[in-house]
């Protein structure tokens, strides 16, 4: 009977309602993901529909794309206006954060020891990523800086790191490595080998929470609305911090 078991999409599970996405590129104009406000827009209404409750915008900062938080802040008061300028009594909005993702490479040290960063959830959290193909080459030594800094390190979607292995997950996940599950990642929208991976780590409880990290507003659509989620995987999800 498994080929016709019922297939669920992630905004008609309830995996968003009351939820967070701790991981998107909302933020218009300043990195590869929204150029434009009205699409930020757009996805904030596919949230409003879905029952999400916080939407964490949170823009690339790396060498190659050298955001300062200063200037991040005050774009996001821009979407903030203009979001809250279509407020009506009748529709419920979803509430806006701004963090970041901090890419960890020369400038993330750099700013590390010199910049207040911008965290996410309870204000500790630090959302970090590395190369999909190679790790830095001091990368533990990174996470325990993070963490001296006072700060909660939170892995952005290990699952789509080639150079990872099941031994690697474990051992970052027992070091206190908060893990991030990208949600397109378990429709397959990265590939076989990623969706594979997040099961084994969502089947064993390793992943903190998940992000759309929704970059265009097609891409927000097909991972809200494609129906290709088992009933088992949707009972793993609903574990997750939300």
């Amino acid at each position: 009977m498994w080929p016709f078991s019922k297939k669920y999409s992630i905004s008609g599970c309830g995996l968003l309602e009351e939820g967070t996405d701790c991981h998107s590129h909302l933020l218009w104009g300043v990195d590869d993901g929204i150029k434009v406000p009205e699409d930020t827009l757009a996805c904030l209404h596919l949230m409003e529909e879905a029952g999400l409750q916080h939407q964490w915008l949170t823009p690339h900062i790396m060498e190659d794309i050298p955001n300062r938080e200063e200037d991040l802040k005050a774009r996001f008061a821009e979407i903030c206006a203009a979001y809250a300028a279509e407020a009506a009594p009748e529709k419920r909005q979803v509430t806006l954060h701004l963090g970041a993702e901090y890419m960890m490479d020369n400038l993330f040290s750099e700013r590390l020891e010199t910049t207040p960063l911008l965290t996410t959830f309870e204000g500790e959290t630090l959302l970090v990523e590395t190369s999909t193909v190679f790790p830095p080459l001091n990368m533990d030594e990174i996470f325990q800086r993070i963490q001296q800094k006072g700060y909660r390190p939170m892995l952005a979607h290990p699952e789509r790191y080639i150079y990872m292995k099941e031994s690697d997950y474990k051992d970052l996940y027992y070091k206190g490595i908060l893990l991030q599950l990208n949600l397109p990642s378990l429709l397959g929208s990265y590939g076989e080998m990623e969706k594979a991976k997040a099961e084994w780590m969502l089947e064993r409880g390793m992943y903190y929470t998940f992000g759309t990290d929704t970059h265009r507003v097609k891409q927000l659509e097909n991972t809200i609305k494609n129906k290709n989620l088992s009933e088992k995987v949707v009972g793993q999800l609903l574990n997750l911090k939300r």
